[in-house]
């Protein structure tokens, strides 16, 4: 990390921000801040989908390439490039350049960890409160 880029992160985390940065981030010198609740809903946004909480939890065993994650997840390399891409905007994903491909990554190895703490707890449906929860795309 440069050192404006720490001196930002200090910062940042005086005001109650958090920096979503990445090797590929600080490389090419960019690095967006935002405020633990925007941190929270992209992480959310990203988890609302079946096919990118797969491709997270993938990457959380291992780096992929593209064409692998589709065959492993059993869906087409066009669904896994646009969820890809879904995941890079949110920060969550990197690529990193290995000749002429790109190797998906986690952005950050903390990100591992919390979605080993989210696949460890358990929930409770209250199916009275929540009529639809037998139905699969309901919470």
């Amino acid at each position: 990390m440069t050192v404006g880029a720490n001196a930002a992160a200090v910062e940042a985390k005086r005001m109650g921000q958090v920096h979503l940065d990445s090797a590929l981030a600080v490389r090419l010198s960019t690095m967006e801040t935002v405020t633990h609740a925007e941190v929270l809903a992209r992480f959310g946004h990203a988890l609302s989908d079946r096919t990118r909480s797969r491709l997270l939890l993938a990457l959380r065993e291992a780096p992929a390439y593209p064409a692998d994650l589709a065959e492993m997840l059993s869906v087409s390399r066009q669904i896994v490039s646009n969820h890809l891409a879904c995941l890079r905007g949110c920060g969550l994903v990197v690529a990193v350049p290995e000749g002429r491909r790109l190797r998906y990554e986690l952005a950050d190895g903390r990100l591992s960890h919390a979605l080993g703490d989210l696949l460890g707890v358990v929930l409770a449906i209250d199916p009275s409160v929540c009529p639809a929860s037998s139905q699969e795309d309901c919470c």
